[in-house]
């Protein structure tokens, strides 16, 4: 059965679902591993992705990592169908599919009977215009006067989204947000496994995080991608991080600032995450580091 492990960044969902690979391979059944954290697509975002290396990956298949390049767009229908083949695929080899990661539309879009409305090329172009002369900030006030849920769930800095979902709302005739439902039909079978922890905590420890990236090379890590179009990516050049390490090496910023507002960044994408993931229901929630998560999830897996 499908299994997702979802949580906010920082809460460990990676460890656990490792962990509970290996037991389920201990049980007979082997597990495979699905990303479904947007920036993990991309090759050479490692750093400040917390992307797990190979050589910790405990043998355990690891698939839809290091499939972009930094030029490319992602967008949630490519991902949903590449998840999904990717989730039979490994189905149909008899082993356990798990998704693993925080971003909740990516999720969501595999989880359950998710469909997308078409598209409008002029009505989208406008919208764009609109961005490209008053910001994000612009699109995001409209989209809170017409759809607040929607607004409430992107944020005011994803311009690629608000246009979606400003585009939606004017050619459906409906808010983006009934087509991202609290509850649908699932798409398969599935269980899900939820990892959270105490906010307080939960801050310090991605501050720490974010220092630990600086020292651990992500500016030489962007410094890399720029060659490679990092700058020109509509996605990847948005990553939180990558794009404050970027305006560092153009002088932009000094680096006490880079990692200061990468951190607020941070925190506010997880309380973003937080949100979008407390809306499922059925959800077998954990603490970062619970000795008896992966047994628990084990037993309702194979139940």
């Amino acid at each position: 059965m499908l299994t997702a492990v979802v949580g906010s960044t920082g809460t460990g969902k990676s460890a656990l679902a490792l962990d509970l690979a290996e037991r389920l391979r201990q049980s007979g059944r082997p597990a495979e591993i699905v990303n479904a954290d947007a920036m993990q697509l991309y090759r050479g975002m490692d750093i400040g992705t917390a992307k797990v290396p190979e050589h910790e990956r405990r043998g355990i298949p690891h698939h839809l990592f290091d499939v972009l390049d930094v030029t490319d767009e992602a967008s949630v229908e490519w991902y949903q169908a590449r998840a999904r083949a990717v989730i039979d695929e490994v189905s149909a080899r008899g082993a356990v599919p798990l998704l693993v990661g925080g971003s909740g539309l990516y999720v969501s879009s595999v989880l359950f009977d998710f469909r997308f409305p078409g598209t409008d090329a002029d009505v989208r172009r406008r919208f764009e215009e609109l961005a490209e002369r008053s910001g994000p900030g612009a699109l995001h006030a409209l989209l809170a006067r017409t759809d607040p849920v929607a607004a409430e769930r992107i944020g005011p800095h994803n311009a690629r989204r608000l246009v979606r979902a400003l585009e939606v709302g004017e050619i459906t005739g409906e808010p983006f947000s009934a087509a991202l439902p609290d509850e649908a039909v699932r798409w398969r079978p599935s269980s899900i496994v939820g990892v959270s922890e105490e906010r307080a905590v939960l801050v310090d420890r991605l501050d720490d995080r974010v220092r630990r990236m600086w020292a651990d090379g992500l500016v030489d890590e962007v410094r890399e991608l720029l060659p490679r179009g990092l700058a020109r990516g509509v996605t990847a050049s948005r990553a939180i991080g990558y794009a404050q390490a970027a305006a560092q090496l153009r002088g932009d910023l000094d680096e006490e600032s880079a990692i200061v507002e990468t951190q607020a960044l941070t925190r506010r994408y997880a309380r973003r995450q937080v949100s979008w993931f407390k809306r499922y229901h059925g959800v077998d929630w954990s603490s970062t580091g619970d000795p008896e998560a992966v047994e628990r999830a084990l037993a309702r897996l194979l139940a």
